[in-house]
């Protein structure tokens, strides 16, 4: 199928009445009407506020209640969106705003109300259905996979895609390729503080016994220390140490393999943990495990759902220069649909994978358009736009250590990942970004996030103990003048625990 046939913005080939009506000018004015719209609306909101009135709270409060009752638990902040925005700033539903550093956990990566994902959506909005799937899908959908196999392929061997409606039924698929590739193999690797998702097999796999409680265990799961400069420089200065732990961590992976021979059906790779506390892995030190896995016939896997995109490569694997060893990869989050991909020798039987549902032409539409979006030079790079948001960022938190020293205490030594890793109190790569006050306090980092969210900005946790508060910003829609406003908030948010 040529590209031109499966192109999902303005078709230049008329072959159907549909592809007509794609390209007809009415449409397109009746689409510019509506973004132009939006945008008028959006300019109105340009910086934090409280909600519109006593009685827009009154009413809020009401439909939290209402909310949680029918949810069955209380939302873990009190959010429910207006549909409107601007950028990185979201209106709630009673006419406060707020910074969106959190982005859905990584979702919006080009904020809110951005009138390009606007008008891609709304075409996809005029299909004649609303979700595609395995069965019937229409060429939005093969225009997105398309779109992803040629970026993957510039420095990997990655070729085919299966898409999916979650981060998590992506893993599930990647799993089962794996398992299907080297049965009857049925053990997995991975990296302790991994997460993977909520799936039945996802909880089992990731590092997070809270996610399992009560659910039957029938994964077998080996879990490796992931990257620690601070055990490395344990083990003695500089090189020296770093390659003796390294070494260390070859020998505890070739245990693993010694000890249930053939048994290990993949190494689920997290070049950067995500939910584990954005730590940031080495070449060295993923290069010299996958070739252990190589070695052994071990499928690769590199599970990039929270990483892609934001580091100063669009793919991480590119970052370390390791697509020749990827097997099989995951992507989701800002892509709008996840998808699994494997090389041509992972290529699954068939029935292995289906799906009534993967993914909305709204969704394909709007993924699309993202990775043309991500796809520009100036983005990546050690000089590039996430690096120097990166940068911006670890400036303000400076500021803040300097100025409230007393918030920053350093955590107690111990192995492991720690709070002030490298001496540092501020961390993660590009557009992911974690800083730690309070030495890393679970409680204290926990209701840090609500004083912030009360403040007028949106974060998140991670890490397993030290816990630190943690950005996924809308970078490439975000001002770097306006780091400081945001973390006038987090002061004011820090103040309050």
């Amino acid at each position: 199928m040529s590209t031109a046939t499966i192109q999902t913005s303005t078709p230049t080939t008329h072959h159907s009445v549909g592809s007509e009506l794609q390209a007809s000018p009415a449409v397109a004015a009746a689409i510019a009407q509506i973004t132009a719209a939006v945008r008028q609306a959006s300019v109105q909101i340009t910086g934090e506020r409280g909600p519109r009135s006593d009685a827009s709270k009154v009413c809020y409060e009401q439909m939290m209640h209402h909310a949680g009752d029918v949810r069955g638990r209380a939302l873990l902040y009190p959010y429910i969106g207006s549909g409107l925005g601007n950028g990185a700033l979201v209106e709630l539903a009673d006419g406060s705003v707020k910074w969106d550093m959190i982005t859905g956990i990584g979702v919006h990566f080009f904020g809110h109300s951005d009138p390009d994902i606007i008008e891609a959506s709304l075409r996809g909005a005029m299909g004649d259905t609303l979700m595609h799937g395995n069965l019937m899908a229409n060429a939005e959908a093969f225009g997105f996979m398309e779109k992803l196999s040629t970026l993957a392929q510039r420095s990997s061997r990655l070729k085919h895609v299966y898409c999916a409606t979650s981060g998590c039924m992506a893993n599930e698929n990647a799993v089962k390729v794996c398992f299907q590739k080297h049965a009857p193999a049925s053990r997995v690797l991975a990296f302790k503080d991994c997460f993977m998702g909520r799936s039945v097999t996802m909880s089992q796999i990731g590092d997070a016994a809270a996610n399992r409680v009560g659910i039957p265990l029938s994964t077998q799961v080996d879990y490796m220390p992931f990257y620690d400069p601070l055990a490395a420089e344990r083990m003695g200065p500089g090189a020296a140490g770093h390659k003796r732990y390294i070494d260390m961590c070859v020998w505890h992976l070739r245990q693993y393999i010694e000890r249930y021979p053939k048994q290990h059906a993949c190494f689920i790779f997290e070049l950067i943990q995500g939910e584990g506390g954005f730590n940031v892995g080495t070449r060295d030190y993923h290069k010299a495990l996958m070739e252990v896995c190589k070695e052994n016939s071990i499928a690769v896997w590199d599970d990039e759902i929270q990483t892609f995109g934001r580091t100063e490569q669009m793919f991480a694997y590119e970052l370390f220069d390791l697509g020749q060893y990827v097997d099989v990869f995951c992507v989701g989050k800002m892509t709008q649909v996840c998808a699994t991909m494997f090389t041509p020798e992972y290529n699954p039987g068939p029935g292995l994978l289906s799906g009534t549902f993967i993914g909305g032409a709204s969704q394909f539409r709007a993924g699309t358009r993202v990775l043309e979006r991500l796809d520009n030079p100036a983005n990546y790079g050690p000089a590039g736009l996430f690096a120097r948001h990166h940068a911006r960022f670890g400036q303000e938190v400076q500021k803040l250590v300097a100025k409230h020293p007393d918030w920053f205490p350093t955590s107690s030594p111990k192995w492991g990942q720690l709070a002030t890793s490298n001496g540092q109190l501020w961390g993660g790569i590009g557009g992911m970004m974690k800083f730690t006050p309070f030495a890393g306090d679970k409680d204290k980092v926990m209701k840090a996030t609500k004083m912030l969210f009360e403040e007028g900005v949106i974060t998140f946790y991670c890490g397993h103990g030290p816990y630190h508060l943690r950005m996924l910003p809308p970078l490439p829609v975000f001002n770097e003048a306006d780091w400081p406003r945001v973390f006038a908030c987090i002061e004011r948010g820090l103040a309050r625990v």
